[in-house]
């Protein structure tokens, strides 16, 4: 029989943690080949989540869980589940039921056909505002132009499936910003998806607000491309031109009107001419440094205050 494991980050979820593990167990009550584990993180929860977990865990040989010192995000939880799940393929979803658990056959379906990584495509209901839907669909349409990952609208779900090979590569990353739907694009294998229209969260409210959400979008930025970096040094460049130019044309002018004040003309040109020039040696720079501090930090992307496994 083959191991499937689960991975489900968790920040204060006690209001899910039972009905996600009891859909979970209905669909493999189904699927005879397979056993499964199910591994919660902790992601430094402030409410009931950590003594519930406890609790599932002594009672149910199939629950793991792993505790967060503190809140380190979902990138990281998801990234600690895989390093301790030991399943011939892992399963990563969140656990407010928006990615059903009942897709979780197809996505081993599509495994046993021979892929590597079964990727989901993000279907929002009706009730999603029409706002939502274009934001996420031009945020990652901007990513895969601007950076050497190719995500597509609505692939930017958490829910997957990852052969036990992808899993033991994925265990080699140790960059701090992590971006694993970009990763996951990244490192290639054999890939396919499926379509999944996303249900309506059972229990609690998301912790993903605004910042957070901005956060996430420049960590997927600037995790694949030092785009970001050159335009920097293009900016330089422009307006050092436009500066030369407009400042030129307007320093012909006073000259002409006879308006000009004695050395203001000389001494705005040197200004705007070599802030120009600052800002492309600081582009370039910039570069550099972005590459070198990509590999220097070497800070663990989490720390484990407690677990089962």
């Amino acid at each position: 029989m083959k191991k499937v494991s689960i991975v489900i980050p968790a920040h204060n979820e006690e209001g899910n943690i039972s009905l996600i593990y009891q859909r979970i167990k209905a669909v493999f009550s189904k699927l005879e080949s397979y056993t499964f584990e199910i591994i919660f993180v902790n992601d430094g929860s402030r409410d009931n989540t950590q003594s519930i977990l406890e609790e599932f865990s002594r009672n149910n040989e199939d629950v793991k869980f792993i505790e967060f010192s503190r809140n380190f995000g979902h990138q990281p939880a998801v990234k600690a589940g895989m390093d301790f799940a030991d399943g011939n393929a892992v399963i990563s979803m969140d656990a407010d039921l928006q990615h059903p658990p009942e897709l979780i056959p197809e996505l081993i379906q599509k495994w046993e056909e021979g892929f590597d990584v079964v990727l989901t495509n993000r279907k929002y209901p009706k009730e999603i505002s029409y706002f939502k839907r274009k934001t996420s669909e031009m945020f990652y349409r901007f990513l895969s132009r601007i950076s050497d990952v190719d995500l597509k609208a609505g692939g930017g779900s958490d829910f997957r499936l990852l052969d036990a090979s992808v899993v033991s590569e994925f265990r080699n990353f140790t960059e701090d910003d992590l971006f694993l739907r970009g990763l996951t694009s990244w490192m290639g294998f054999k890939q396919t998806s499926v379509n999944f229209l996303a249900g309506a969260r059972n229990a609690g409210e998301s912790s993903y607000n605004i910042k957070k959400m901005m956060k996430f979008a420049f960590t997927g930025i600037t995790a694949f491309s030092v785009k970001p970096l050159y335009l920097a040094a293009y900016l330089g460049f422009l307006f050092s031109a436009l500066s030369v130019v407009g400042y030129g044309i307007y320093v012909i002018y006073s000259f002409l009107a006879k308006t000009e004040i004695s050395g203001w003309a000389s001494l705005i040109m040197t200004i705007v001419f070599f802030g120009g020039l600052q800002l492309i040696i600081l582009g370039i720079f910039g570069i550099y440094l972005g590459k070198i501090f990509k590999q220097v930090k070497e800070r663990p992307n989490y720390i484990i205050r407690s677990k089962n496994l």
